[in-house]
């Protein structure tokens, strides 16, 4: 009998089509066998893996909503089949197995898959995984709408915050729009976005920059790292090696990436030494990362008084760490300061930023205060519409008088911006 859950969430997306490919004819019938209680499926079923990863192409004229591919006949050529699969955003992949290791299921959806299930199939789990599939569905044909888009994250100063909220943004918004997203961190001499997202990567912004007569999509490509949201990473060095890339360089990486990706997000730290590269094009959606102190104000100040002072919405201030209850300046102030508004506040959740870091994993993957916003920045940069936000337990008023600026502060602030 179909899943009244799975037929509520399909019931509005149409017809689902479903590959599946598996050279194990018990396994792909079983799999087969459990799609077919399910309303709205169409399954093609394919014996073999293709002789070589160039013919994945003729697989994919006959458009597939879903492809579950098979691990346990060959597990290494699977994981090929999936990574190149996944070359193509339009597409989500799922993975299955009679094997229940936890790293052979890390390893497929880090290779880019968005389910990994486990034989024999039950019910309720192939029912979550058509409804999460249809659900992204319905947000890539919203998000469709949209044209591609650069999303550029710029620190007031170092230690702001940029790469935790640049990669946690990325993920957010890979998951949330489901179209194909990169993230290209330019953190020199070494770059900590792979880190905080918890992967490895074995080439980085040096491999791409160093020799670009070779630098195209397909070059791109087998540059970048997966993570288990469907986000693509292209990571700073690991190393200390020196990148002179010349404005040029950075240009045609930016030009590539933005051609094959929907959107791109890019960690600049607080590198305004690129500002003559396409990266702060006017076209650019620019996130400046700031918090309530008073050297990042005052950055804050000079640097959109004296580059960005044009831009309008394209420019969203974000304020970092913010702890309403603990501030020294009122809200009327920080806007005098920083000439704007701040759009965005992420809450100084330490607890919640703790357990992140210690587990190397994104903070937008688990419920937390900082999680919420960032979600909610995601979706309106991708035109969805936002999420109302819970109710927390901290007020956001504070009971004390916040403490005026001084006044020798308020002059140099003000003196800067001229």
């Amino acid at each position: 009998m179909p899943s009244p859950a799975f037929m509520s969430v399909a019931s509005g997306a149409g017809a689902m089509s479903i590959a599946i490919i598996d050279p194990d004819v018990q396994r792909r019938k079983e799999v087969a066998g459990a799609l077919a209680e399910f309303q709205g499926i169409f399954v093609h079923q394919h014996d073999s893996f293709p002789a070589d990863l160039d013919d994945l192409p003729q697989l994919l004229e006959q458009h597939y909503d879903v492809i579950l591919v098979g691990l346990d006949s060959d597990p290494e050529y699977a994981c090929d089949v999936v990574e190149n699969l996944c070359a193509d955003n339009s597409i989500s992949v799922m993975a299955y197995s009679s094997q229940t290791r936890l790293e052979l299921a890390i390893r497929f959806m880090r290779a880019g898959a968005r389910e990994f299930l486990t034989l024999p199939l039950l019910h309720a789990d192939v029912a979550g995984a058509l409804a999460r599939v249809s659900t992204r569905r319905s947000a890539t044909s919203h998000g469709r709408k949209t044209s591609r888009k650069l999303f550029v994250f710029l620190g007031a100063k170092g230690g702001c915050g940029v790469t935790t909220i640049a990669s946690n943004f990325a993920v957010a918004l890979a998951q949330e729009s489901g179209q194909g997203t990169l993230l290209i961190d330019f953190g020199v001499p070494l770059g900590d976005a792979a880190i905080n997202l918890g992967i490895a990567t074995e080439y980085s912004t040096a491999n791409a920059l160093q020799d670009t007569s070779r630098l195209d999509a397909n070059f791109l490509r087998s540059l970048l790292a997966k993570h288990s949201s469907g986000l693509s990473v292209l990571a700073a060095p690991g190393e200390f090696s020196p990148v002179n890339a010349s404005h040029a360089a950075i240009d045609k990486l930016l030009a590539i990436a933005r051609q094959s990706f929907d959107y791109v997000v890019v960690d600049a730290g607080s590198r305004i030494d690129m500002r003559a590269t396409s990266l702060f094009e006017e076209s650019a959606y620019l996130y400046l990362i700031t918090q309530v102190g008073v050297s990042e104000l005052r950055n804050s100040n000079r640097l959109i008084s004296q580059f960005f002072s044009a831009r309008g919405r394209k420019l969203q201030i974000v304020l970092n760490r913010y702890r309403p209850n603990a501030l020294l300046f009122d809200e009327q102030q920080i806007v005098k300061a920083i000439t704007r508004p701040a759009l965005w506040k992420i809450p100084d959740d330490y607890a919640s930023a703790r357990r992140t870091r210690n587990a190397a994993a994104p903070v937008v993957l688990a419920n937390s205060p900082i999680s919420d916003v960032i979600r909610q920045m995601a979706r309106t940069a991708c035109g969805l519409p936002a999420v109302p936000a819970k109710k927390r337990r901290f007020s956001l008023f504070s009971k004390k008088d916040p403490l005026p600026f001084s006044k020798a502060f308020l002059q140099a602030v003000e003196a800067g911006g001229k």
